[in-house]
């Protein structure tokens, strides 16, 4: 019950979204004919409504208000946009509550698979909410045998189709990266988390692509040449926030990025081949020169 009624709160939540104000009336022709609605009721219980909207305002922290003159709508709307968790989730859940509406169309819209997300994510969110720290059991690709440690997580961060948690390990100086697909128990433990004030996860993150960090690493100034047809992809999708076009002709575009060159960031320009091609730092620019040596070398 209480995973229908969150289907419902998120169904609410993107009926108003989409037609920016609606009455009492449309909302219950649209909840006539959804399948959500279980009991094929003619409309949403007045009750039931004013309580859904308790609930999404408590759980979500957004505001379904009302218009005397246009009916019910989203006070903070804006709060929906942007690349936060909150977003995400409405976002993904909507799109399953359409499926659902659309039983015909679920053979036609593929997915990608994460791995754990459903096993690992809500016990490390659950952790991170109430301030309490892991004991985390973990075997990485390096390593035969698994370990058993405590752990502070930060932050979650999805990259390439899996979730990444970023933690402070006890006995660690620094703060470590886990791969949920690699966990092999987690338990929640007693004792509080101790997170350092004023963590911001974004801005952690910012000097970085992908998930691979490096202590104690500045950003570089990078620059990339890119295809004609290359930099249209890059233009409508930056490879970080920084990214800044410097030149432009017929044939190419010169970005430049200011962040810290990793191995993640080498594998995503690998990734385009030919079309890309890095300029600078020298030091960079002489890795790809090596990795292209060895992968002539590998298909000779």
């Amino acid at each position: 019950m209480a995973k229908n009624y969150f289907n419902r709160y998120v169904w609410l939540i993107d009926v108003i979204r989409r037609h920016g104000h609606l009455r009492k009336r449309e909302i219950d022709a649209l909840w006539a004919t959804s399948s959500l609605n279980d009991n094929k009721d003619d409309d949403l219980p007045e009750r039931t409504f004013h309580n859904h909207r308790e609930a999404i305002l408590d759980i979500f922290g957004i505001e379904i208000a009302y218009d005397r003159r246009l009916g019910y709508f989203i006070a903070n709307c804006e709060d929906l946009d942007g690349e936060g968790v909150r977003s995400w989730l409405l976002e993904s859940m909507s799109l399953s509550n359409l499926l659902n509406e659309s039983a015909d169309m679920r053979g036609r819209i593929l997915f990608e698979k994460v791995p754990s997300s459903s096993r690992w994510l809500s016990v490390v969110v659950d952790a991170m909410r109430d301030g309490k720290a892991l004991e985390m059991t973990y075997q990485s690709f390096n390593r035969t045998e698994p370990t058993t440690f405590e752990t502070h997580p930060y932050c979650l961060k999805i990259f390439r189709q899996r979730w990444y948690m970023l933690a402070k390990t006890i006995g660690k100086e620094e703060l470590r990266i886990y791969s949920l697909d690699r966990v092999r128990d987690i338990k929640v433990l007693g004792k509080a988390l101790e997170l350092p004030a004023g963590f911001d996860a974004t801005e952690f993150f910012s000097d970085y692509f992908g998930i691979i960090i490096g202590h104690n690493v500045k950003p570089s100034i990078v620059e990339i040449k890119a295809s004609a047809e290359q930099a249209k992809y890059l233009e409508s999708l930056p490879l970080h926030h920084s990214q800044t076009a410097v030149e432009t002709t017929p044939d190419y575009t010169i970005f430049r990025y200011c962040l810290v060159p990793t191995f993640d960031l080498k594998q995503e320009i690998l990734s385009r081949g030919a079309t890309l091609e890095v300029l600078s730092p020298e030091w960079f620019r002489e890795e790809f020169v090596q990795e292209i040596k060895t992968m002539i070398h590998n298909y000779r």
